[in-house]
């Protein structure tokens, strides 16, 4: 029987998450039948190589969307806003890498180990999770629906990758400048449009996004609710404090747990570890394994290890969660949805 294939389009075809879902389509053997380019108008007429033909970027407008069955978005909040209903109306499934609709209560927020059931409502429009969130979520679900999850407290150790090409060559320019005891001149870190910036090199920044009038960032904030929405745990206590740090890529995170049954075990949790789909556990302190984001760059997966039981509370585990921010935290976790849609018969 011949395989059904399908017209796609990328929107931020230029950008690091865009680029890497062009090669997690071709790595993954997606079938694509047409494969549309799309960018803002200063990146129109460039030229990409998909499976050996070359395609020209062309500028998105509502237009681009026809014939398109599936768009995968990552060109920022406001041209998802801007420009997913239209490929809707056109006959699209929009899969959106942005925060533009994670929180819309008609649009499923999908992480397919763990609510792959919230697609059969979409309307269109299929939010792509908050990188952070991903990685944690995905680690975390064996366990909740296992024991169940009361509390979640987390601290991330965040890759400047996740900010933008223009921080990461911040970063080394500011290194280097550093290293030759220059005066560096920060711009871009912790917000390229925020008051102040710091120095990112040799440093560690608790800022990512904005400030929100609770003292959260809106980066906190995101993981607070978008845990809860995809969980479907609205009462479960989530707490976050967000850091950025010169790390390129892999996020890196610490998380406390407290289950509402008892019984887990470390070990218990050790092996649902070992059953996660997606999941690589790397646990040996005699010796010294466990998760490191150098490790996890290029790398599906996502690494867990440092499992502990808390020292006061039976039921509290502490866990070490790591993966490549622009994989699975955004451009793997995007065809992962698309490849769930074709299972579902969503996608036609």
């Amino acid at each position: 029987m011949t395989q059904q294939t399908f017209n796609v389009a990328v929107v931020g075809a230029t950008g690091a998450v865009g680029e890497q879902m062009l090669k997690t389509l071709d790595r993954l053997d997606f079938p694509v039948n047409e494969l549309k380019l799309l960018s803002s108008s200063r990146s129109a007429g460039k030229v990409k190589t998909f499976r050996g033909t070359d395609i020209t970027i062309e500028e998105a407008k509502p237009e681009s969307f026809e014939g398109v069955q599936l768009a995968l978005f990552s060109a920022g909040g406001s041209v998802s806003k801007a420009l997913a209903h239209e490929a809707v109306k056109r006959g699209a499934i929009v899969v959106d890498n942005t925060s533009a609709f994670r929180m819309d209560e008609n649009v499923p927020l999908v992480v397919p180990e763990v609510n792959e059931h919230a697609l059969d409502k979409h309307n269109g429009i299929i939010a792509n999770p908050n990188c952070s969130t991903i990685q944690m979520v995905a680690a975390l679900e064996p366990v909740r629906r296992a024991y169940g999850m009361n509390k979640l407290v987390v601290s991330t150790y965040q890759a400047v990758s996740g900010a933008g090409a223009d921080a990461v060559d911040e970063m080394y320019e500011q290194s280097r400048q550093i290293l030759d005891d220059q005066e560096i001149d920060p711009k871009v870190l912790p917000v390229s449009g925020d008051k102040k910036h710091y120095q990112i090199a040799f440093n560690a920044v608790p800022q990512i996004d904005v400030f929100t009038d609770n003292g959260f960032t809106f980066e906190e904030m995101k993981m607070i609710n978008e845990t809860k929405k995809i969980m479907e745990e609205p009462s479960m206590h989530v707490a976050a404090t967000c850091v950025r740090l010169p790390v390129e890529t892999g996020h890196s995170e610490s998380v406390y747990i407290e289950t509402e049954q008892e019984g887990l075990t470390v070990d218990k949790l050790k092996d649902l570890m070992r059953e996660a789909p997606g999941i690589t556990l790397q646990d040996d302190p005699s010796s010294q394994l466990y998760p490191l984001a150098a490790d996890a760059k290029g790398k599906d997966d996502i690494f867990v290890g440092r499992i502990r039981q808390d020292l006061d509370n039976p039921k509290g585990f502490h866990l070490w969660i790591v993966a490549d921010n622009l994989l699975k935290g955004a451009a793997l976790n995007s065809v992962q949805i698309a490849f769930s849609l074709i299972q579902k018969g969503l996608l036609k």
